[in-house]
């Protein structure tokens, strides 16, 4: 008898065929992608790392034997990942997500109570970039820099801040930010800050841009971060997981506070999937893709605001932009058009705002994203159709709610 799980597996895929992808934090994997998730590596068991690096260096090797094949696996994993972001930095590809690398970051450097610096999640930031609902806001002492009464991010405010309250680290990343982030600003920042010869830990948490900064339509953060975590899902079109980078003299204790610090055994056939990946990331059709998905968010954020929305920062220079509805549809919450689109097979997800005034659930904008439907082929001008039918079906409801 086969599993019930199977017909609703089937209804997902029918749902994913059928509607219009937005959610900025979602992709398409390749079916090479989907072929190394789905096999007979998800058997192995493989706890502690590969006996030698392929650069030579020696570990301390794995806990269980017959790990000769996922061991050759794991290593040409980390090597492709260095390629793909042409760095030297150290990389761990165990994490199981991008949370699980940001904690392991965290737990490599910082001790409890720790002070760390980052942006808040109503401005743009990340649940685990110190959030007080979450672990990194739980173990970590968190303050939070601003942006500007236009949505930018406020860099005066990180050296304020910096020179306020003495950060052990300062964390650049975002998930819901429109902008260039200025790597290399922040950096000169914390040298010029620097006191008695010491500067904070500069972590950059890239998950949402990575396939940008790999396809080179963002700045890089290596060379200038001491770490860098990300996603290989988002942008970057892999399977759901993480990664670490870190400068080559931190790899221990990066390594240590993945295994044992924060997880047990690592998914070989994730960790394969991620290697499929990154072989896909480094060719030129990837990087025509990562071009195309900025150049398909430009298009339909100006078609928004030719339709007179407001766009937070007013524009875009990556894969997203926020709707702030409040400014233009008071009356409608960033849930109430999400649930509607979703009526209409467009999916996208309600989003939080600067200065946000409604609560997350309900939030005042939404968050509109363009790599899962570049990579279903769609072009500069269906982008620009596809937001005119989002403001018919935003006007008509807001027609509907006035009307009680």
């Amino acid at each position: 008898m086969e599993s019930k799980v199977f017909e609703w597996i089937e209804q997902e895929r029918q749902r994913q065929e059928n509607t219009i992808e937005l959610i900025a934090s979602e992709n398409f994997t390749s079916d090479n992608v989907m072929r190394a998730m789905g096999s007979c590596l998800t058997n192995k068991y493989s706890e502690g790392y590969p006996a030698y690096r392929h650069d030579g260096v020696g570990r301390k090797g794995r806990y269980y034997g017959g790990c000769q094949v996922v061991d050759r696996i794991e290593e040409y994993c980390c090597a492709k990942w260095q390629e793909v972001f042409q760095t030297d930095y150290h990389v761990n590809v165990q994490p199981h997500s991008g949370s699980q690398a940001n904690l392991a970051a965290y737990q490599a450097v910082l001790k409890p109570g720790d002070t760390i610096l980052a942006m808040d999640l109503n401005n743009g930031g990340h649940l685990s970039h110190g959030s007080a609902a979450n672990f990194s806001g739980k173990i970590y002492h968190t303050v939070f820099y601003d942006v500007d009464e236009n949505g930018f991010i406020d860099y005066d405010d990180i050296a304020r801040k910096i020179r306020q309250y003495h950060p052990d680290l300062v964390l650049a990343g975002a998930s819901a930010y429109s902008r260039i982030i200025d790597f290399a600003r922040i950096r000169e920042i914390l040298d010029k800050c620097a006191t008695g010869g010491r500067r904070p830990w500069f972590m950059v948490d890239m998950a949402h841009i990575a396939g940008l900064v790999a396809g080179g339509v963002h700045p890089s953060p290596f060379g200038l971060a001491d770490i860098v975590t990300t996603t290989t899902h988002k942008t970057l079109r892999g399977p759901r997981g993480g990664l670490i980078f870190c400068r080559p003299e931190l790899a221990g204790k990066v390594d240590g506070a993945v295994f044992p610090g924060t997880q047990g055994g690592p998914l070989q056939h994730v960790i394969a999937a991620k290697a499929v990946a990154a072989e896909e990331a480094c060719t030129p059709a990837f990087r025509d893709y990562a071009r195309r998905v900025v150049e398909n968010c430009d298009a339909m954020c100006r078609e928004f605001l030719k339709m007179g929305y407001h766009v937070v920062t007013g524009g875009t220079e990556n894969h997203l932009f926020l709707l702030d509805l409040s400014r233009t549809h008071p009356r409608l919450t960033g849930a109430m058009v999400q649930e509607e689109l979703d009526r209409h097979g467009i999916t996208l997800n309600k989003n939080c705002v600067p200065g946000e005034k409604r609560s997350p659930m309900e939030a005042s904008g939404v968050r509109i994203g363009t790599a899962a439907e570049t990579t279903r082929g769609k072009t500069a001008e269906d982008f620009a159709a596809i937001a005119r039918r989002i403001d018919a079906v935003i006007r008509e409801l807001d027609k509907k709610v006035a009307e009680g």
